[in-house]
């Protein structure tokens, strides 16, 4: 049987990138291409029900092995197939350092791109495992390509060993999580699952019922181009005044000053001209009251500008992404407790911990489906600095596996 090491690097191997402002889903049709690859071995390693859907969904079911009086709940493992656009996806070129040191690794000799435990401590509890790192030119994919392949890793050991008693399992993969369109059309009522784990977590031992609440913001800017010669009290430039509505935003609530249950206001990135800016937020609390007041605070801000510049200057478009997935978990914290136990089971200690973000599950919580989320053993991820082991990916393996015995 192939090791999951092997399915993640060939499902790595694959550009995947999701897009940003397009209506349709998914958002790039190469996402595709992973999708019929997951169908095909789906097939061949003797899953049921395989079929892709006509916006990018995988779904699989791994039939029960339990007698007819042997009655458990049907439980369903999801993650998603897309990349991150914050840096390239194609060409990936991973490498695997064998039992990594503790020292600084080298990335990219010719490129002098290396990566130190000084900045990403982390790195010093990897010591004596295999390291998959990328060349320092494009990210690795482990977000979320590792669920990926420790779900398929899991779905082929079931199958391939009868005598591990389980219920009926199904399998999902999602495009465009990335995006925040990653379950807009999933079949929530055809995957037929009474609970399900999102497998799109970091450091192994996560384990995941909370996330922020989350909306997205399009400032709009509208100037006036005039030659600079004769710009005085003519022109207004886009750009500057975009500058201007971000300098009213509390500055100590940004990504790079918070942490924990702390939310944040992240301008994510902008374009534009003197005619025309656009400047792209994300807001995120924990709190859904206090998302509300960051988005008071950005109308106010609008508001004001608005009133010295001239009314429609800056227009703002606020719309909600997720919710705070606590509020439908809390009912089910037996999926929490099975979580920790299989992963105590195996040494394993589990980490609670809320989610600085969001996952396909916080949605789906909300669709009728708790979906709380677990680890895949990656970590530094959308960026050229994405890292995870070998020795982390067996381990989630068993814990999926864990989960699914009877």
């Amino acid at each position: 049987m192939e090791r999951v090491t092997d399915k993640f690097l060939r499902y790595v191997s694959i550009d995947t990138q999701s897009q940003e402002e397009v209506e349709a889903v998914p958002s790039t049709e190469k996402q595709f291409n992973l999708a019929r690859l997951l169908e095909k071995e789906l097939k061949e390693i003797g899953a049921q029900d395989v079929r892709v859907s006509d916006n990018c969904y995988v779904y699989a079911t791994i039939p029960s092995n339990l007698t007819e009086n042997e009655k458990v709940p049907v439980l369903g493992f999801i993650s998603h197939m897309d990349t991150s656009d914050a840096v390239s996806g194609a060409n990936v070129k991973p490498q695997i350092i064998k039992n990594y040191d503790g020292g600084v690794v080298t990335l990219n000799k010719e490129l002098n791109i290396t990566m130190s435990p000084e900045e990403y401590p982390d790195l010093l509890t990897r010591k004596g495992e295999d390291l998959i790192v990328t060349d320092g030119t494009t990210l690795l994919g482990a977000d979320d390509k590792a669920g990926v392949a420790e779900i398929m890793t899991m779905a082929e050991t079931l199958i391939n060993n009868p005598s591990i008693k389980h219920g009926t399992i199904r399998i999902g993969f999602t495009p465009d999580e990335e995006v925040g369109r990653g379950v807009d059309f999933f079949d929530v009522e055809g995957f037929a699952a009474d609970y399900a784990y999102t497998v799109d977590g970091g450091v192994l031992g996560e384990i995941e019922y909370e996330n922020f609440n989350a909306a997205a913001l399009k400032l709009t800017v509208k100037g006036r181009s005039v030659h600079p010669g004769s710009a005085k009290n003519v022109m207004k430039n886009a750009i500057t005044l975009g500058m201007q509505f971000n300098s009213m935003l509390p500055p100590e609530q940004v990504p790079e000053h918070t942490e924990g249950y702390e939310g944040f206001y992240h301008l994510n990135y902008m374009e534009g001209d003197v005619e025309e800016a656009k400047l792209y937020y994300i807001l995120r609390d924990h709190d859904d009251q206090k998302l509300e007041e960051k988005k008071k605070v950005v109308l106010a801000a609008v508001a004001y500008l608005n009133s010295v510049y001239g009314e429609g200057t800056f227009t703002a478009d606020i719309k909600d992404s997720y919710q705070n997935m606590k509020k439908q978990i809390e009912p089910c914290m037996f999926l929490i407790d099975n979580a920790k136990k299989a992963m105590e089971d195996l040494g394993v200690t589990p980490k609670i911990c809320a989610i600085r973000g969001g996952t396909d599950g916080a949605r789906l919580s909300y669709m009728g489906l708790p979906c709380p989320n677990l680890c895949t053993g990656g970590a530094n991820f959308h960026g050229r600095f994405e890292y995870i082991t070998v020795q982390s990916m067996e381990k989630c393996v068993e814990i999926l596996l864990n989960l699914a015995k009877k």
